[in-house]
């Protein structure tokens, strides 16, 4: 394929101002949906290139992102375009800002802002269109084209409708406060706790909670380790009503020991009040490598 765009840029050297434009044929035009709760997928393939695709995550709102079979655009800046077709006179296109490409598979991310406004102009037919220009002056241009849009648009809708409120790096530290003198979980905290679970029922690689417990600095030392530790209890306890194995959960109390904040106001001390919560990714006991050691092995002599 590479070499096929060689023999292009060969053909338009002494054509500076025609672009090399990759789109895929009106009839031959598909839209792809695929996703699960972590992440939607809106692809469009683009014949002898690679593909055009939006990508949501469970947390977050769509970017937008070329997927490239070879190393056709080479690293530098990229104009991003929600381009006007051509049956639509006296439209211009809309100019989305510039884009940094890079090496690789995947050249490019868009930002959410501008992976909205492609989203949007798709909507009412305008195409993506990337434009680049290399250092030796060759103009390249990659266009996705709106046709059968709406119908995979829809599909797409109903996979994000299903994502989850939060992805892994969202959900793998957290701070659970609670109010001065007090062990008991109230509904903002039982609302964070809450969206941790449901990820951990949705993804069982997360095998590992670690809960740590705080306190701020009221009462003497003895009293705050052990409201530190009963807050800590509160969170373990929540976890396990959730399903989640005792043998996942890793709790720990500090009292006093470890503020957020120095303890000099009220703000700072409802900050220091808090259960940090944090998730991993361990790998099962048995997949766990045995450590020979010196020694260690069995004399047969």
């Amino acid at each position: 394929m590479r070499q096929r765009y060689l023999a292009l840029l060969s053909v338009f050297a002494s054509l500076p101002a025609v672009a090399i434009t990759f789109q895929t044929r009106l009839e031959s035009i598909e839209w792809k949906v695929e996703g699960d709760k972590f992440e939607c997928r809106l692809t469009q393939p683009i014949t002898d290139f690679g593909a055009g695709e939006f990508v949501r995550r469970a947390g977050e709102q769509a970017t937008f992102r070329l997927k490239a079979n070879g190393g056709v655009l080479t690293p530098g800046s990229a104009t991003l375009l929600a381009a006007a077709a051509p049956w639509q006179p006296g439209r211009g296109d809309i100019n989305l800002g510039a884009v940094r490409v890079n090496n690789g598979a995947v050249p490019f991310n868009t930002s959410q802002g501008q992976a909205g406004r492609l989203l949007a102009g798709l909507l009412e037919g305008r195409s993506p269109l990337i434009r680049h220009q290399s250092e030796e002056g060759n103009l390249l241009e990659v266009r996705l084209l709106p046709v059968r849009f709406n119908k995979a648009f829809v599909d797409y809708q109903a996979c994000t409708a299903k994502l989850l409120p939060k992805n892994y790096e969202q959900v793998r530290q957290a701070q659970v406060g609670f109010p001065a003198g007090d062990a008991e979980l109230d509904a903002q905290a039982r609302a964070k706790l809450q969206v941790i679970a449901d990820f951990l029922k949705a993804d069982p690689t997360v095998n590992h909670i670690e809960l740590d417990g705080h306190s701020d600095n009221s009462g003497n030392r003895l009293t705050n380790r052990d409201m530190s530790r009963r807050r800590a209890l509160a969170v373990m306890d929540f976890f396990k009503a959730q399903g989640v194995p005792e043998k996942e959960i890793v709790m720990r109390f500090h009292g006093e020991r470890y503020p957020l904040a120095p303890n000099t106001n009220a703000a700072n001390r409802s900050r220091n009040r808090r259960v940090s919560v944090q998730l991993e990714r361990l790998p099962p006991v048995d997949k766990i490598p045995a450590v020979v050691t010196a020694g260690s092995a069995a004399s047969t002599s």
